[in-house]
């Protein structure tokens, strides 16, 4: 699938995600709305400001990733948020841990 049919898909499950009709959100975008069936469609080539606005309207925002990365964030975006997860995609470390055991205590023991 190309990445135009790739946008065209993803917009059209993240409108039906959020309940909208294409009526609805051609309302909240102020596109016509046989505009925005035949970019789901994948009929017309979409510009930059439509697909901005559509991004808005659904709560979306449109990045730009390096190539060699795409599998990584595809990863993060689909792993199992279930809370049977052994282990999470990252961890952040705590507040004030300054490497000394994780006390956060530099210097005492």
């Amino acid at each position: 699938m190309d990445i135009a049919a790739q946008m065209a898909d993803a917009l059209k499950k993240a409108r039906q995600d959020k309940g909208l009709s294409q009526r609805a959100l051609a309302k909240r975008t102020g596109m016509a709305q046989s505009h925005i069936s035949k970019i789901e469609a994948g009929t017309t080539n979409i510009r930059m400001s439509s697909l901005a606005e559509l991004a808005h309207a659904l709560d979306l925002d449109v990045v730009i990733v390096p190539k060699r990365r795409v599998r990584a964030v595809h990863a993060l975006l689909t792993a199992d948020t279930g809370t049977d997860r052994q282990r999470p995609a990252y961890r952040l470390d705590p507040v004030g841990d300054t490497g000394t055991g994780g006390t956060g205590d530099a210097g005492q023991s």
